[in-house]
């Protein structure tokens, strides 16, 4: 057998690309949180907008319309997020004195300039999500095209909020080879996309160095339960028993980090509520003791990435 494919500049140690330095969980120096407490808990509520029409992105996003032209099934149910879904779960947050972030499609600004007004009245901290869900950050999207997307996204939201926002999370967390630089000179100093890790790392651009805060693939709501089909009542006790691992290796070898990311379109719908109470009641009373809920600007903080 030929060994011809394996010798090539970029061969190294860990990965072949050096976006990041390869490490091991097991090497690092321990993180602690405020209060000492083992878990650090990140939770997101990503508010999109999904057009009913438009030219298809090469990658579907998650939730992708996906029937003939017009698909009112689907556009009306992800519509049902930003017009009754949002509201439920905004409220029960409050009721548990939660700090969730908002990742935001800018496209909202100009459609539902009530919503933003509506959740720049909160004191949750904001973060980019792309214009749409058809605005994919994917395959041979042009430059610039990508670059306008970003600086479109940012500068729509800001209009209604007085926060600098500095966060991105990409539709369906998919980047193009441009991204992490385009993110950079747009002013974005941490984005949300790769799922490689628990803990926020140093990741590297040519423009310059950003950071990593790695957002839970496998315990996102859509993931969970539109694909993987799980009940409702295996999501949440997925949930539980991540956190209570996560609480015995924060405790036996430092602080670890458990990110959720809920949808309004999905989680909104009065017979899921109930689901993502159960979550916050487990996380933030029960396990009150273990667990620090905080922005992912107040976590980067103190895991020394600000």
């Amino acid at each position: 057998m030929s060994h011809e494919l394996l010798n090539y500049s970029r061969r190294q140690y860990g990965m072949d690309h050096d976006r990041y330095e390869w490490s091991m969980l097991q090497d690092r120096e321990p993180i602690h949180w405020p209060g000492d407490k083992p878990l650090a808990l990140w939770i997101n509520l990503s508010v999109q907008h999904f057009p009913l029409s438009g030219e298809k992105p090469a990658v579907a996003p998650p939730g992708a319309l996906t029937m003939p032209y017009p698909d009112l099934r689907h556009y009306t149910l992800r519509d049902y997020g930003n017009r009754v879904g949002i509201f439920r779960l905004l409220k029960l947050m409050a009721e548990y004195d939660a700090q969730p972030s908002l990742a935001i499609s800018g496209a909202l600004a100009k459609r539902y300039p009530q919503l933003l007004e509506r959740l720049a009245q909160t004191p949750y901290e904001w973060l980019g999500h792309g214009w749409n869900m058809l605005c994919m950050h994917a395959g041979e999207v042009d430059a610039d095209t990508e670059a306008g997307w970003i600086a479109d996204s940012r500068a729509a939201l800001e209009q209604f909020t007085d926060q600098s926002i500095t966060g991105w999370l990409s539709p369906g967390r998919i980047q193009s080879v441009n991204t992490p630089e385009l993110l950079v000179k747009n002013g974005f100093t941490y984005h949300s996309d790769w799922v490689n890790d628990e803990l926020p790392y140093t990741f590297k651009t040519a423009e310059g160095d950003m950071t990593c805060l790695p957002s839970c693939l496998e315990l996102d709501d859509v993931f969970v339960l539109t694909q993987n089909l799980h009940s409702e009542d295996s999501f949440a006790q997925q949930v539980i028993d991540a956190a209570d691992l996560l609480i015995q290796e924060g405790r036996e070898q430092g602080g670890r980090l458990l990110t959720l990311n809920f949808h309004p379109w999905l989680v909104g719908q009065p017979h899921r509520l109930k689901t993502v109470r159960d979550i916050l009641n487990a996380l933030l009373v029960e396990r009150s003791e273990q667990v620090w809920h905080a922005a992912p600007g107040a976590i980067l903080d103190a895991a020394g990435r600000k």
